[in-house]
């Protein structure tokens, strides 16, 4: 069974930072894209940043020059540091990654930490 726990949300005032961190744990044979999104209340989920196996990264439009996504492929981890919180990235926000457990790959998803950032 692989689970992904993710954790470092909280509280912050604006212009603050946060680091999120996410852990997959079970029978896992290899990891592929690891990536963070996020949801905000009444809208849809989207994607802030995700991390391919080799460390290519790529960002949303948003979050550019503030959030940095860096993984350790040996710990099965993956973080988001966030620098310069803006109250718009108040948002639950959630680890996913593509995971090889046997001989197809499954995606998976981390119960969600809230992040919330006050003016």
């Amino acid at each position: 069974q692989v689970q992904l726990v993710e954790s470092g949300g909280g509280l912050v005032q604006a212009g603050g930072s946060l680091r999120l961190s996410c852990a997959a744990s079970g029978s896992i044979f290899s990891i592929n894209v690891m990536a963070w999104y996020r949801q905000a209340p009444g809208k849809q989920r989207e994607l802030v940043a995700h991390i391919t196996l080799g460390g290519s990264t790529n960002y949303a439009d948003s979050v550019k020059g503030r959030f940095t996504i860096s993984r350790d492929n040996p710990k099965n981890t993956v973080s988001l540091q966030m620098n310069s919180l803006k109250p718009e990235d108040t948002a639950v926000y959630y680890c996913n990654a593509m995971i090889w457990t046997g001989l197809q790959p499954k995606n998976y998803w981390g119960q969600g930490t809230q992040v919330t950032v006050s003016s």
